[in-house]
């Protein structure tokens, strides 16, 4: 009988039907509905992302002192050739470029100086701009473009200038 029914144009993956589903979660506070018609399935699921984004939330706080933990622990990573490292501030996402498109922030050979942005961070879908804090020839990029980075993770040699 059911067959009958839904083929008459009752369906539940009908537009209107869908919408009243979600009023109904709204109403009830559901966060998820799993609907199944013969082989076809629907699943409908709201505020899943929340409990998330508390998690991570403290990782957002030491994006604000950007220039004091890039200074530093920009010491920290040099070697005996006289070298100073770029750390990461924060953890998150690394990328080289200001968009796909576009050339690389430095490269290998350039000069910079202390403004010079070399890199932004993404966390917590904020990008967060790396200035380099220190004036010298970029030696080594110790990190790839779109990589994970954690918190004080070395991103770029620099020879300072004498």
């Amino acid at each position: 009988m059911s067959k009958g029914k839904q083929s008459s144009g009752e369906s539940v993956f009908e537009l209107d039907r869908i919408r009243d589903i979600v009023k109904l979660m709204e109403e009830h506070d559901l966060t998820e509905v799993d609907l199944q018609q013969g082989d076809d399935r629907i699943k409908l699921g709201r505020g899943t992302a929340i409990p998330v984004a508390p998690a991570a939330v403290p990782m957002a706080a030491p994006a604000a002192p950007v220039a004091p933990a890039g200074g530093a622990a920009a010491p920290a990573g040099g070697g005996d050739d006289g070298t100073i490292t770029i750390n990461s501030p924060m953890v998150g996402t690394y990328y080289a470029k200001p968009n796909p498109e576009a050339e690389p922030f430095v490269q290998v050979g350039q000069n910079i100086n202390a403004d010079t942005i070399v890199c932004i961070i993404e966390a917590m879908k904020v990008f967060n701009e790396i200035p380099a804090e220190c004036s010298g020839r970029v030696v080594e990029i110790l990190v790839s473009d779109q990589e994970a980075v954690d918190f004080n993770k070395p991103l770029i040699r620099i020879q300072p200038n004498n």
